[in-house]
């Protein structure tokens, strides 16, 4: 067989041939997807239509990039065949398409659309997609779970993945999301200056819950879901260009890619988890964490600090310190007395006596967790139980040290938080020996 029958046949050498179109598709719609997405939302006004055309529109690239060649404007070139096709389907049914333009008109009275851009590039309506993911009347669970599949761009299958959950649940919390925005029409805009301030924290807040189960995974085999937390960056930095001049958004930057700046150093080959004081500062990414203290300089001018730029700024004094010991313990307790005025919470109060803790010693700090016993949400937190423990540990009260630990273990979801406390507990109280070996 020759190789012109070979090509033909969808041999190695087709594959060959389609592979670098096939990366220049994936390439384009990994970076373009969110605004794809978004524009077409903004043109017809339904989140399903749209997924399904822009799903044809990468399947016709993938067609035709291989033997056309990939175009000079790849993102152009998809908004175009996602926009015919919708037409397309809109024409084959004339009472969806009614229905459409209905909401449409609606739309375009609230907040009628910017001007088309004359060079045919793929108009950024993102920040439309970020308000209308994170609106107040979605429930909350549904407004990361559309955040990852409209914005990140995640497949079902894998935001799915990211709170292990079955695909089939995940796929119900989309459809709620979605059924959820159509039916009571929330509106695809970006709020006016009078709702900003309002609206921004839920979008700052979604952003947030992505990271954090990126950063310390509720479950699972793995300490960190560095995929997840990467997305959550990058929706951040996207954030960011499209509101520069928010301060709060300067502020959630700074703070994820200050914490995320450890993560080499926060599991050891075997993924076991590294507290802190242990941590090989010299795996800390360096230029990550000055990218983060320029944002936390940016979030903390002009203004009264919001508590993403709070928290930047502790996260900050973390990364500044060679050790735990030279850690600025006064100034951090202080952060934490203006966070705590921003966002009393129990969870704040808890860092904050940590923080306490390491500047006037252990019993300092106990006295502030015992304070805080009587908190109904951090009786199921278990960072609250190890945090007791390792006090009580250093105040050499062991039974007490080894019991709050045992709290912990219960509530930890991570197998490799699991495994430390398991270890904590068994420096205290080593574990019985197995049946036959006792004598």
């Amino acid at each position: 067989m020759g190789d012109e029958q070979r090509a033909e046949s969808g041999t190695p050498v087709a594959a060959a041939q389609q592979a670098p179109a096939r990366a220049s598709v994936e390439a384009v719609f990994r970076e373009e997807r969110g605004r794809l997405l978004a524009s077409l939302v903004r043109r017809f006004g339904d989140l399903d239509l749209a997924e399904e055309v822009t799903s044809e529109a990468v399947e016709a690239a993938l067609l035709h990039w291989p033997t056309a060649g990939v175009p000079a404007r790849p993102g152009a070139w998809l908004l175009t065949t996602a926009r015919r096709k919708a037409v397309d389907r809109l024409r084959r049914d004339q009472a969806y398409a009614a229905r459409l333009a209905l909401l449409h008109l609606e739309a375009e009275r609230a907040d009628p659309a910017p001007p088309a851009d004359a060079d045919g590039e793929l108009p950024d309506e993102r920040l439309r997609m970020f308000f209308t993911c994170a609106h107040p009347a979605l429930a909350a669970e549904d407004r990361v779970a559309i955040t990852l599949r409209c914005l990140a761009g995640l497949t079902t299958p894998e935001v799915a993945r990211a709170f292990l959950v079955p695909p089939a649940t995940m796929a119900q919390r989309i459809v709620r999301a979605k059924k959820k925005i159509r039916e009571a029409r929330i509106p695809f805009r970006v709020p006016g200056p009078d709702e900003l301030p309002e609206r921004l924290p839920g979008v700052l807040q979604v952003i947030y819950s992505v990271f954090t189960e990126g950063y310390a995974a509720s479950s699972g085999p793995a300490l960190q879901r560095l995929d997840l937390a990467s997305e959550a960056i990058r929706l951040a930095r996207i954030l960011r260009r499209l509101l520069p001049a928010e301060r709060e958004v300067a502020g959630l930057l700074a703070l994820l890619l200050l914490v995320h700046a450890r993560r080499a150093a926060r599991t050891d080959p075997d993924g076991a988890l590294v507290l802190l004081d242990e941590q090989d500062r010299t795996r800390w990414d360096r230029p990550m964490i000055e990218e983060g203290r320029d944002l936390v300089v940016r979030a903390l001018r002009g203004g009264p600090p919001g508590p993403y730029g709070v928290q930047a700024a502790i996260a900050a004094l973390h990364d500044e310190a060679a050790d735990l010991a030279s850690t600025d313990w006064p100034q951090m307790v202080a952060l934490y007395d203006v966070l705590l005025a921003l966002t009393p919470s129990p969870v704040v109060a808890l860092g904050r006596a940590v923080a306490v803790a390491m500047r006037d010693g252990p019993l300092a700090g106990l006295a502030l967790l015992d304070g805080l016993a009587g908190e109904r949400r951090l009786q199921a937190y278990h960072p609250y139980q190890a945090a007791r423990g390792d006090l009580l540990h250093r105040l050499g009260r062991l039974p007490e040290a080894a019991a709050a630990y045992r709290q912990a273990l219960a509530l930890a979801g991570s197998e490799p938080e699991r495994a430390h406390l398991r270890g904590k507990m068994d420096a205290i109280v080593p574990p019985d020996p197995p049946a036959g070996a006792r004598r």
